[in-house]
C-alpha cells in the first residue's frame, strides 16, 4: 500500500488542533506527532472493522485512526469507537469532531472514571479495547492494572487489548511495571500477541527521551473474565497520577465558552492600542 506521509500528517494535525490542552496534574502528556501517525495506522490495521472501545484518550489516537481512514491515507479501520473518559473538554472535543466522520463511521464519546464501576451498557460490548493510562511509576502500576481492568471488562470474549505504557530497558520501574501488566493480564486471560518497543515520543519537558511501547493482548481463556465490575478500593487510588498524587477527582468538567474555535480568553487579557487623533 503506498502511504501517502503528508497527507497522513495533515489527517493526524486536524485531531491534534481539536484536542484540549493537557493537565500534567493528571498525567496527560501527549504523544508526538509523527508517532500519533504509527500508532494510529497500527490501531486501524489491529481493529479493522471491529467495535473498539478507548478507555481514555487524551492523545486522540482514536480520532486519528479514524481520520486516516476518511481521508483516504488508509483503507481500513475500526467499524466503530467509542471513548470512555473522565475529562468532558476531550469527550466534547471527540464529540465535535465525529461529526466529521459520519457516517464513515460509528463514534460516541461519554463522561466515565475508572474509579467507578463499568456501567452495565458498556460491559461485554466490544471487540478490542485501547488504553495509554498513567504509567504507575509510583503505585507498582496499580494505575495501568486499572484500566486494564476495565478494558476487559467492556469487551467479548475472543477480545484484543493494545496497551500503551512506557518502556526503557535502563529504568526498572518500567520493566517491572510491563512485567506485572503482563501478569496480570495473564490472570485474566490474556497473552501477549505482539509487542512494538521503545515506540513513541512525548511531550514531556522532565524526561524528553522516556519512550512507550504498544503491547497487543489477545484473550485465549474466556472463564477468566471478570463477571462483574466494582469500583477501585481505596488503596488502589493512591499515587493514581504519580508520587504524592491520588485519584480524587471524578470528572473534569469544560468550561463553556461561546467560540470552541477559540482560545479561553482565561488565558490571555488584551492591551487596548492608544491612538492619538489629532
Amino acid at each position: 500500500m503506498e502511504f501517502d506521509l503528508r497527507k497522513a500528517l495533515n489527517a493526524i494535525s486536524d485531531v491534534v488542533h481539536n484536542r484540549p490542552s493537557p493537565l500534567r496534574e493528571f498525567d496527560q502528556i501527549y504523544m508526538k506527532v509523527a508517532d500519533m501517525v504509527i500508532q494510529a495506522e497500527y490501531v486501524a490495521r489491529v481493529f479493522n472493522n471491529k467495535d473498539v472501545v478507548f478507555v481514555g484518550d487524551g492523545d486522540g489516537i482514536a480520532l486519528s485512526a479514524a481520520h486516516l481512514k476518511a481521508q483516504n491515507v488508509i483503507p481500513y479501520g475500526p467499524k466503530s469507537i467509542t471513548l470512555l473518559d473522565f475529562d468532558e473538554r476531550i469527550v466534547n472535543s471527540v464529540r465535535r469532531f465525529s461529526e466529521k466522520l459520519q457516517p464513515q463511521i460509528e463514534i460516541s464519546a461519554h463522561l466515565y472514571n475508572v474509579a467507578d464501576a463499568l456501567p452495565p451498557e458498556h460491559f461485554g460490548a466490544y471487540d478490542g479495547f485501547h488504553i495509554n493510562p498513567p504509567w504507575g511509576a509510583s503505585n507498582g502500576g496499580e494505575s495501568v492494572t486499572a484500566f486494564f481492568e476495565r478494558g476487559s471488562q467492556a469487551t467479548k470474549e475472543k477480545s484484543l487489548g493494545i496497551v500503551v505504557i512506557a518502556d526503557d530497558p535502563d529504568l526498572l520501574w518500567t520493566q517491572e511495571v510491563l512485567r506485572d501488566t503482563q501478569r496480570r493480564a495473564f490472570e485474566l486471560g490474556y497473552v501477549v500477541s505482539e509487542m512494538l518497543p521503545q515506540l513513541h515520543l512525548y511531550h514531556l519537558d522532565d524526561a524528553p527521551d522516556l519512550r512507550s511501547c504498544s503491547c497487543l493482548f489477545r484473550r485465549i481463556d474466556p472463564s477468566c473474565m471478570q463477571v462483574i465490575s466494582e469500583p477501585l478500593e481505596p488503596a488502589r487510588l493512591e499515587n493514581f497520577y504519580g508520587k504524592s498524587s491520588p485519584l480524587r477527582f471524578r470528572y473534569i468538567r469544560e468550561r463553556k465558552t461561546l467560540d470552541t474555535g477559540m482560545e479561553s480568553d482565561f488565558l490571555y487579557t488584551l492591551e487596548k492600542l492608544e491612538v492619538n487623533h489629532e
